[in-house]
């Protein structure tokens, strides 16, 4: 059953999201905060497809290619601005699709 819209697991999200919330600039700010992280694993799976394999996997060694840290972001979105850190490889090559190099807003 349907209560405002939203279906048992999004219940399930809002009831998780609400535990520690006691104000809406509060839910406001975890919201910006799970936004950001979501968006920071989506570039990580991005970057798992581009290398061909998962952070800290045996089959990496040796590749030609490899993980070579973070650079920090700062994107603006309906949810206001906030940072990311872009995982980056050591042949630069790179070339993330949910939120792409020289991009700082997000309108979807």
């Amino acid at each position: 059953m349907k209560k405002h819209g939203l279906d048992e697991k999004e219940m399930e999200l809002v009831k998780l999201l609400m535990a520690d919330c006691e104000t809406t600039g509060d839910i406001q700010a975890k919201l910006k905060r799970l936004f950001a992280g979501t968006i920071e694993q989506m570039l990580e799976a991005e970057m798992d497809e581009h290398l061909g394999y998962e952070k800290n996997s045996v089959s990496g060694n040796n590749s030609g290619n490899s993980r070579n840290g973070y650079g920090k972001k700062t994107i603006s979105s309906e949810y206001g601005e906030c940072e990311i850190a872009v995982p980056r490889d050591r042949n630069g090559e790179f070339e993330p699709k949910v939120i792409e190099k020289r991009q700082t807003r997000t309108d979807e």
